[in-house]
């Protein structure tokens, strides 16, 4: 006698259940299996148990409340999460990662303690179209960067695996932004991770002069700098800006800051990196 028991024999409570321990990816491809199960696979039952335990609390946040006005169902209110939403007055976005129901946020410059960013003369301060925020920080000169964000892992998914990027652009006249790598540190509880990340990729043209100039000697400092450890650089994002990771951590169950910082202290005068903020996502 064949003892297999199907899935589609099983009590419709017991679907609600095992639904609700697998991911909202998992859930709409349920949905396509049978239309015996489309109810199921789109419950409220279901899709509550996706949603973030202080759901209420992020909605409550949101800069505008008309986003939820018409929303019905505990499906459509994770959908409209998962897109990029303002908070806390404007200064933080956040989204649900559309697999897994995972949060994100994305701090804003304001957000940011930056190094004499309250300055004029280093930093102006300015609205540009391509960013979701009223306001990005250009820098003008320095010769000392340091930015550093902070977030608590109670406001992240727990026990999860996270990384932190810094979201910029570099202008068109920037300079001394590519003389040497940054130093990125990522500091939670009494642990710290450390590395290095380049603001900016060179162009072809300024390395062949570099070599022109420097010879091999130029090549062996790099490589010794590659060798000592992964040296992060900028890399393109959907949303048309730039990304360089700072690090990573692991969100456990216990509550603690994290604090994320990028810093260059080799006193060479640079200017022209544009900040948005910094995106903390599961990675």
């Amino acid at each position: 006698m064949n003892s297999t028991t199907s899935i589609f024999s099983l009590p419709e409570d017991c679907i609600y259940a095992i639904l609700s321990h697998t991911s909202p990816q998992d859930a709409c491809r349920f949905s396509l299996v049978s239309n015996t199960f489309v109810s199921v696979a789109n419950s409220n039952l279901v899709w509550k148990t996706f949603l973030p335990s202080d759901y209420e609390d992020i909605v409550s946040r949101v800069l505008n409340p008309f986003t939820f006005k018409f929303i019905s169902s505990y499906k459509q209110l994770f959908r409209t999460l998962s897109r990029p939403l303002l908070l806390d007055g404007g200064n933080k976005s956040f989204r649900l990662e559309k697999c897994w129901g995972k949060k994100c946020y994305l701090l804003s410059a304001r957000e940011l303690s930056i190094a004499w960013s309250i300055d004029p003369m280093f930093w102006i301060w300015k609205p540009i179209p391509e960013s979701r925020f009223a306001e990005v920080a250009e820098l003008k000169t320095v010769n000392w960067l340091e930015i550093e964000g902070t977030i608590r892992s109670q406001n992240l998914t727990a026990n999860t695996l996270y990384a932190a990027y810094l979201v910029m652009k570099v202008s068109d006249g920037a300079y001394g932004l590519d003389s040497g790598p940054s130093d990125v540190t990522i500091e939670m509880g009494n642990k710290v991770k450390r590395g290095k990340a380049y603001l900016c990729n060179k162009d072809e043209n300024k390395c062949n002069m570099e070599t022109l100039f420097y010879g091999n000697r130029r090549n062996r400092v790099v490589q010794a700098q590659e060798d000592r450890g992964n040296i992060h650089v900028p890399a393109k994002r959907l949303d048309g800006w730039m990304e360089i990771e700072i690090g990573e951590f692991f969100s456990g169950e216990s509550d603690e800051e994290i604090k994320m910082t990028l810093t260059e202290l080799g006193y060479q005068l640079k200017g022209g990196l544009i900040v948005e903020g910094i995106e903390v996502r599961p990675k």
